[in-house]
């Protein structure tokens, strides 16, 4: 994949280049939308079993995985879980996950994962 171009900078004399809003496009992984989405929601599970004070053989159990594969996954090690599985790990976890399809504002749709507390988007699938 080509890495995307980042304009460079300077201040004080030092120069850098500034990112955009999805790491993982800036560094050039495959699919970064889904990437940046699963980080997202990988980081909303940590949260979640974090609050709920769980040892990671407890959230094991919940989430019918090994604890080992929880390890993985609250390290962020994502490339074996699913978008799906993630969002089924967040129910499983008591957690609800709304799904809301709304007439796009331009000719492409997008999706995004965002708190229900907050409206601002935190990562972008599609164009």
């Amino acid at each position: 994949m080509k890495l995307k171009r980042l304009k460079k900078k300077h201040l004080e004399g030092i120069e850098y280049r500034e990112g955009s809003e999805n790491i993982f496009a800036d560094i050039g992984i495959l699919n970064p939308e889904e990437a940046m989405a699963k980080a997202e929601i990988a980081m909303k599970i940590h949260d979640t079993i974090k609050k709920k004070k769980l040892t990671q053989a407890k959230a094991a159990k919940i989430l019918k995985i090994s604890q080992p594969k929880v390890s993985l996954l609250l390290r962020g090690y994502l490339t074996d879980f699913s978008l799906e599985r993630l969002l089924r790990f967040l129910n499983d976890l008591g957690q609800d996950v709304c799904i809301s399809i709304t007439p796009a504002s331009r000719g492409h749709g997008s999706t995004w994962v965002s708190d229900a507390s907050s409206s601002k988007r935190r990562a972008v699938l599609g164009r």
